[in-house]
């Protein structure tokens, strides 16, 4: 069975065949397919990877706005302050990072957390911890504002006082981002250039990283994730522990036989105050476990996988 590259560089050959001269085509038949093969070879990852797996693990709680989306109605009369809301969000940080972290090290992996910068300077002393056990941290807006409808320069210097506040805590410069619900503007990405920044993660288009021109530069995309990503699958559709799990592990197992052909990477996308639940992270356990068994996978953080991207000459360009 051919993967679907090798499909398309053969069939243009083949589309070929009729504007050449027979003895032309049969001398180089082998030649055709070792560099059908090599081109095979070339879409493995740089470091002999098969499958890279990339966690996120989403520093949110204490930067949202009042009243703030949870599990309970929202029916709260104007005025009055959802309290039992404001509990499940300090559940992330009294609990849920904690136990997460814990986990990550029980595993040997690392992760990356986008932390909002106004829930990194209400706790301080969690965000300095994250980098300090070797996760990396990228940048997620000042707060939870709608930044798709900010003006140019509005909207720059929310970005920068979000990565300001996590440089300012933790010493790490945030070189990724995200937006809030992955919504960016039109001019995210020229903006984040412009601050610096070397990849960005609101994009679900592939499986594997790319770049694209930003006026001219490359910038490097680390596709993220609403297929195994706790909100939405454990919030938004009430699916239990195991059937989070489950859905995880299929979805590596067809992406780690797809990466005997191609460049492959898994996201799996944790929130703080629902990942690092003890249910989610016993589901977090099995499925860790899992892939773990397999040959040639590893865990990357994000910029570890930019950097790949922007070093590998067989990197998907757009």
């Amino acid at each position: 069975m051919k993967d679907r590259r090798t499909f398309l560089k053969q069939a243009s050959l083949v589309g070929l065949a009729g504007l050449l001269p027979a003895t032309t085509l049969l001398a180089s038949d082998l030649e055709t397919n070792i560099v059908v093969n090599k081109e095979d070879s070339n879409t493995k990852w740089a470091d002999g990877s098969r499958l890279v797996v990339s966690l996120s693990m989403q520093f949110e709680a204490g930067g949202q706005p009042v009243n703030a989306e949870s599990p309970f109605p929202q029916n709260m009369q104007k005025g009055f302050t959802d309290l039992p809301g404001e509990t499940w969000y300090q559940y992330g940080y009294k609990e849920g990072i904690p136990r997460m972290l814990d986990n990550w090290d029980k595993f040997g992996v690392k992760v990356t957390s986008h932390m909002v910068g106004s829930a990194v300077l209400k706790n301080p002393a969690l965000a300095k911890e994250i980098v300090e056990r070797g996760h990396e941290a990228a940048a997620h807006g000042m707060d939870w504002a709608t930044q798709y409808s900010m003006p140019y320069e509005t909207e720059k210097q929310f970005i920068k006082d979000g990565a300001d506040a996590i440089k300012k805590v933790t010493s790490f410069q945030p070189v990724g981002y995200n937006a809030n619900w992955l919504r960016r503007g039109t001019n995210t990405l020229e903006i984040l250039q412009e601050l610096g920044f070397k990849y960005h993660i609101d994009d679900l288009s592939r499986d594997e990283p790319f770049l694209l021109k930003v006026k001219g530069k490359d910038f490097a995309v680390v596709p993220y994730t609403i297929r195994c990503n706790d909100i939405v699958l454990i919030e938004g559709k009430n699916f239990s522990a195991d059937q989070f799990a489950r859905q995880v592990i299929l979805e590596f197992d067809q992406l780690y036989r797809e990466s005997e052909k191609k460049r492959r990477q898994m996201s799996i996308s944790f929130h703080d105050r629902i990942g690092g639940t003890p249910q989610m992270v016993a589901a977090t356990t099995e499925i860790l476990s899992y892939i773990q068994k397999h040959k040639g996978v590893s865990f990357k953080r994000k910029d570890e996988i930019a950097q790949m991207a922007y070093e590998d000459k067989n990197i998907i360009k757009e």
